[in-house]
């Protein structure tokens, strides 16, 4: 279509679905539109789109010059008429909305999903059943299909030889999509082998239990459990729904755990050091369970892991340093600039939500220096690592779940670098805090990274952005004394 010249007759309802339907699968073809009366919605895709003409008049023999094919969305049966037989007298193909008998060809209703057309046509008899078949395949269909075909793609890129040997390379790829006996024999093994395990893990487990019920009785155990959880720090329970939360956001969006925890713990007027170490040590088994569960659904790019990781263990062992060193002795000053740069990160996040998330298949460059910046002002800031490294990976047209799942796995590595540099220098305080944000870490890390790229991507950026704004908004209204 895009090499053809079009014209529509017509400027109601109809002619404005006719109009959709081809932009929609041609959205460069020429398009002349011509009627006396036309709707609103037509003149304001003609002011978006500057290859459609609107020409508010009536209809004119001399219309059908320069036009290879002609659409008629009249109401008058004698006009359409008329216009069908002046354009057949000029070798012009014509679809008449409605009248099949008037038409040289139809519209197919057309389903797509990336590269990927699907068209439905009825012959003219019920353009409606073809509307209806359109919108349940369209539900039925993943949007996955694309990324199908592009791997498809490659794989016919790669083969060499004539077209037989290709038809015979590409049957021994699909076979095994066809042979289901040894498949089920496999997975049934499989099964078995882990009910197995599992009941050899619960058969150890009452014996070990049984053993030291001997050695410590059940009661002493069940008092002492009792006297800790009396005497545990209320924020313990707080901080599970807080690290269950975090990282369900972190372990899907893959950003959002460093920067909402510090921005919760400054907001208790912890000192930055042990905000960082507690971030990072909770942080580093929710990482850990998340990197598995990433691990298990094979969203990693090991080249693209080992280029952010390197340099950003490094630096942040570099950060973890000045933090050790200069944080408690200047932290009226570095809080409000930690709170300053988490109200940033909250920005950064929250713009997100808007921005033009067109694909840019470029390479990306210098990603060890966006590792290494990464992992520094990660380490110093408690977080940042995600609306940093994650978020511009992404913007680069690399699939969201291995742009998660590689910074994820990478984000583990830098998280234990500081940790143990914390731990080394300056131990491990605040510790029901810790164990809170990390059982409520680890229950939801194998549900976020499922989760990944199938929650409202949209929702979440604004919900954690806005969160995070008014935290560090309130944390630099304190720090000068504003309330």
């Amino acid at each position: 279509m895009e090499e053809l010249r079009l014209t529509i007759i017509g400027g109601g309802n109809i002619a404005l679905e006719k109009l959709n339907a081809v932009l929609a699968n041609s959205p460069q073809t020429f398009i002349k539109l011509i009627a006396i009366d036309i709707k609103d919605e037509i003149w304001q895709l003609a002011k978006t789109c500057s290859t459609i003409s609107v020409h508010q008049k009536a209809f004119d023999e001399n219309d059908l010059n320069e036009t290879n094919i002609l659409i008629v969305a009249v109401n008058d049966i004698a006009l359409a008429t008329k216009i069908k037989e002046q354009a057949s007298a000029k070798n012009i193909l014509v679809n008449v909305a409605d009248k099949p008998e008037l038409c040289d060809f139809y519209l197919s209703s057309i389903v797509q999903k990336g590269n990927l057309k699907i068209a439905i046509s009825t012959n003219g008899k019920s353009p409606t059943l073809a509307k209806r078949l359109k919108e349940i395949f369209s539900e039925t269909l993943p949007n996955e299909l694309n990324e199908v075909l592009n791997n498809l793609h490659l794989i016919r890129n790669k083969l060499n030889g004539n077209f037989v040997d290709k038809v015979n390379r590409l049957n021994q790829i699909t076979k095994i999509l066809t042979v289901n006996e040894p498949i089920k024999k496999k997975d049934h093994r499989k099964r078995n082998k882990r009910i197995s395990i599992l009941f050899i893990i619960a058969i150890l487990s009452v014996v070990a239990g049984f053993i030291l019920s001997l050695v410590i009785p059940v009661e002493t155990v069940f008092n002492h459990s009792r006297n800790f959880l009396q005497h545990l720090d209320n924020r313990f329970y707080w901080m599970i729904f807080v690290g269950f939360g975090v990282e369900m956001i972190a372990g899907s969006m893959g950003m959002g755990y460093g920067v909402i925890c510090t921005s919760i713990l400054l907001s208790m007027g912890l000192s930055l050091p042990v905000i960082s170490s507690s971030v990072h040590t909770s942080e580093m088994f929710g990482s850990a369970a998340s990197t598995i569960s990433h691990f298990r659904f094979k969203n990693i790019n090991k080249k693209l892991f080992r280029t952010l990781a390197i340099p950003g263990v490094i630096t942040a062992i570099l950060g973890a340093l000045f933090l050790i060193k200069f944080g408690d002795e200047y932290a009226h000053f570095l809080k409000p600039v930690i709170a300053f740069y988490t109200l940033f990160l909250g920005i950064k996040i929250f713009t997100k939500a808007f921005a033009d998330h067109k694909k840019n298949t470029g390479k990306l460059k210098y990603v060890g220096w966006l590792g290494a910046f990464g992992g520094f002002i990660d380490s110093v800031g408690g977080g940042g690592w995600g609306p940093l490294v994650t978020s511009t990976i992404i913007s680069k047209g690399r699939l969201p779940r291995y742009a998660v799942g590689t910074s994820v796995a990478a984000k583990f590595c830098i998280t234990v670098a500081s940790a143990f540099n914390f731990f080394t220098f300056i131990g491990i305080s605040q510790w029901p805090i810790i164990i809170g944000l990390i059982f409520g870490g680890v229950m939801a890390a194998p549900l976020a990274a499922r989760l990944t790229g199938k929650l409202p991507t949209k929702g979440m950026f604004i919900a954690v952005g806005i969160l995070v704004i008014g935290i560090s908004v309130r944390i630099i209204l304190k720090s000068f004394h504003v309330i």
